[in-house]
């Protein structure tokens, strides 16, 4: 997780999860149960120190800390805790699915309009299935349009420092099969403003329950693009991507920092093998902030696997009506 040999909302929660299983194992493993929930207590704290911004990471942690706390043997909380991480995962890939059916009839209801034209959606980072266990969130509406035979084109923010768009998204739409670009970061501003993209979807790695999101750095400003060029701008997120404790987001929301090297050096491919370059003066000092955070009167909508609502406080609780205060 720390490494980001996986990274992504969806999957961040869903290896939490399993994260969860194995340090139960270890925690039984101990003499006696005096200390299971000592050694399982540091074991959460650790896996939830690795990546603060996303919200599914503590949700996955404390749903399994409540749910191995009922086990009375070590081989009941050990059972406990694969069923659980299982249905993790489970819910992760059937949410992203329904993500995808609700996000459809956005792109159904645009396409209607365009005769036959491709409409052209702009993402930014990888909210794909490389992030989630299936589907992805921001993706799963663009693969259900583009298999229900809708004509659709995707603009794919590389998403400096890491490239998670150059990289992963552009790769994942390529492999099936929907037409795509890869743009510079900067570029989406200049589309919007020439009536070259439709509509933009994002993910999101925390949402509060007031409706400010907290995505990939780099949404904001495109969020401030599109609202001045009257593009409707969603947020696309299965329910453990809420956060039902934050606020205000802005004020609230813990930004990861990451390291500057990340900054100062990019990777690439140069006669089929992987380089490393650095691509700043060597003295340069840089500052990586992982993440931004948009306002929730920026945001058209948010898409969840119940539907599509304003992001606002009063139509996320009417979504999800378990959550009232």
């Amino acid at each position: 997780l720390r490494e980001m040999h996986v990274r992504g909302a969806g999957l961040i929660g869903a290896s939490a999860g399993y994260g969860m299983y194995l340090g139960t194992i270890e925690a039984a493993a101990r003499p006696a149960l005096a200390g299971f929930d000592q050694h399982l207590a540091s074991a959460a704290a650790q896996l939830k120190a690795t990546r603060p911004t996303a919200v599914n990471l503590s949700w996955a942690i404390e749903r399994q800390l409540k749910n191995i706390a009922e086990g009375k043997t070590a081989e009941e909380k050990i059972a406990l805790a694969l069923g659980t991480a299982r249905l993790i995962a489970e819910e992760d890939e059937e949410h992203c699915r329904m993500i995808g059916q609700h996000g459809l009839n956005l792109i159904r209801q645009i396409a209607r309009k365009k005769a036959g034209k491709p409409v052209n959606v702009l993402t930014h980072c990888n909210a794909g299935w490389l992030a989630f266990v299936d589907y992805g969130s921001a993706t799963a509406p663009i693969y259900a349009a583009h298999d229900s035979g809708l004509p659709v084109h995707v603009w794919v923010d590389e998403t400096r420092p890491r490239n998670q768009g150059s990289k992963l998204t552009a790769w994942e739409l390529g492999e099936h099969g929907v037409p795509h670009t890869v743009i510079a970061d900067s570029a989406g501003g200049h589309l919007m403003q020439h009536g070259e993209v439709d509509l933009v979807i994002v993910g999101t790695d925390r949402t509060t329950y007031t409706g400010d999101v907290a995505n990939k750095i780099g949404t904001y400003l495109k969020a401030l693009a599109a609202k001045d060029n009257n593009i409707p701008f969603y947020v696309a997120l299965p329910s453990s991507s809420l956060d039902w404790k934050t606020r205000d987001g802005l004020k609230e929301i813990p930004i990861e920092e990451r390291g500057a090297e990340e900054i100062k050096h990019a990777d690439g491919w140069l006669e089929g093998r992987q380089v490393n370059m650095c691509v700043t003066p060597e003295g340069s000092p840089a500052a990586n902030y992982g993440f931004d955070v948009t306002p929730r009167h920026l945001v058209t909508g948010l898409i969840t696997e119940r539907g599509v609502c304003q992001a606002n406080e009063k139509s996320i609780r009417a979504l999800f009506p378990e959550h009232a205060p």
